[in-house]
């Protein structure tokens, strides 16, 4: 029995894949198909169930894909109405992986077919419990994103949520393995923790959403209380993860498709097309194609791509270090921006060596703005939670996460912005440059400046 756990930071995203006696099975698996197959093929199994804990918001699942090359069964759990060959299965149906088995247990409440994997050994004792979004370390799924499709209010959904909970899961053994869909930096809850795996033990002692003494109205007050709006591409991951999506390879072809400079000009002139410096933000600053975003692949490159590209069906043209545009266009992927046309060959210096302008971005030291910036208003991009902790006397908080809701309220002189660490603050000022807003980006962020003496004001 082997149970491998493919995390993914970016997205915060667990993927599993279990194996038994010639057999596998994989759970809730990222676009890109590969590393199952190198996986079955390392371990000699042969890949015979796909399971999907729900129809996903936040990614796009590579089940289709993997189903087409390997031939596996897509399994869901009741209730789930999918659009392409796939297994529904009935509430506590169990499935066969070599030796283990996989028992479906019906837990709604996130979505309507949310399911949560339980899986037993060869003796048919429960060794693991796989979550999905029903149960994460230290929280629950959110409760606002099935609204539209169960007809239900968040509260409702989060009534189904406190029984599956209580009799589905809390009835389980402690010392089972806890496998969640997500961990900490995922928009699907609000205070997850960093670890990736638990016991259910734990869970019960630790996890607000878990307390015995719980009631049904206090758990849904307060797993629907401070929930921050989605991201804007979440339906659409969610429709391709029902209704199908083109294949990834295909995708990958067109998207690594090398431009010239006269081509990529020509690309990005259409109407809503975008382009995406995937650079890391300290050269995005020094130079950049004029009406660019910057989104260095380094960081939390795919969330803030759903949030800062607001159209997810626009063509997208690509500005990246060579060795990295195959890696941008599976991330890009991932949440279903499919459309990238093609990267501009050479890059930047390509750009330039073309006669073509650059466009730059302001910037400065924290040294520089503690000595000659203080009487100058300063806009921190970080969450609403981050600014609470502590921040610059007289900062104005606007958080990039609703930068677009917010651009009339920037300062309209000259002003100063800075995120934690120097990446969030370069998006923020390739944003605002492009609706005709300058910026002067303050290089490391907040922790730059606390290292460089600036005073804070620290919230009690």
């Amino acid at each position: 029995m082997q149970v491998t756990q493919l995390y993914t930071k970016c997205l915060a995203q667990g993927a599993y894949f279990i194996s038994s006696k010639g057999e596998a099975a994989v759970i809730d698996p990222l676009r890109e198909t590969e590393p199952y197959i190198k996986l079955a093929a390392e371990n000699g199994v042969k890949i015979k169930y796909i399971f999907e804990t729900h129809f996903h918001a936040d990614f796009v699942s590579g089940h289709i894909d993997l189903a087409k090359e390997t031939g596996a069964t897509i399994v869901y759990g009741p209730t789930a109405v999918p659009s392409f060959d796939a297994y529904v299965a009935k509430d506590n149906e169990v499935f066969k992986v070599g030796d283990l088995s996989v028992a479906v247990l019906h837990t709604p409440g996130h979505t309507m077919e949310s399911s949560t994997f339980l899986m037993r050994d060869a003796d048919g004792k429960d060794q693991a419990l796989f979550t999905g979004d029903t149960l994460f370390l230290g929280d629950v799924g959110r409760l606002d994103l099935a609204q539209k499709a169960a007809n239900m209010t968040r509260e409702e959904l989060a009534g189904l949520l406190f029984d599956s909970l209580r009799e589905k899961i809390m009835v389980l053994s402690d010392d089972l393995v806890v496998y969640p869909g997500h961990g900490q930096g995922s928009a699907c809850g609000k205070a997850m923790s960093s670890d990736t795996v638990d016991t259910l033990g734990n869970q019960k002692a630790t996890n607000y959403a878990l307390r015995a003494n719980m009631t049904r109205d206090e758990f849904i007050k307060e797993v629907t209380e401070g929930l921050l709006a989605p991201p804007s591409y979440f339906p659409k991951n969610a429709a391709m993860n029902k209704f199908g999506y083109e294949s990834i390879k295909d995708i990958q072809v067109r998207g690594t498709k090398a431009l010239s400079v006269d081509e990529f000009v020509a690309g990005a002139a259409q109407e809503n097309a975008v382009i995406l410096d995937a650079r890391d933000a300290n050269a995005f600053i020094k130079g950049y194609v004029p009406g660019a975003f910057s989104i260095g692949i380094s960081g939390d490159f795919a969330p803030w791509v759903g949030i800062i590209l607001t159209d997810i069906t626009a063509p997208i043209y690509l500005v990246a270090d060579e060795d990295k545009v195959e890696e941008a266009v599976v991330r890009l992927a991932r949440v279903g921006y499919d459309n990238v046309q093609g990267y501009l060959k050479g890059g930047i210096e390509a750009w330039k060596n073309s006669g073509k302008q650059l466009a730059t971005i302001k910037s400065v030291s924290a040294e520089q703005y503690i000595a000659e910036g203080q009487n100058t208003p300063v806009v921190d991009v970080r969450r609403y939670s981050e600014f609470n902790v502590a921040h610059i006397d007289e900062a104005k908080n606007i958080p990039l996460d609703f930068i677009y809701s917010h651009l009339g309220d920037f300062p309209k002189q000259t002003f100063y912005v800075h995120c934690q660490g120097g990446y969030r603050s370069v998006i923020a000022a390739s944003v605002l440059a492009k609706h005709g807003i300058d910026a002067v980006n303050i290089e490391g962020g907040y922790e730059g400046l606390v290292k460089a003496g600036q005073p804070m004001v620290e919230m009690a």
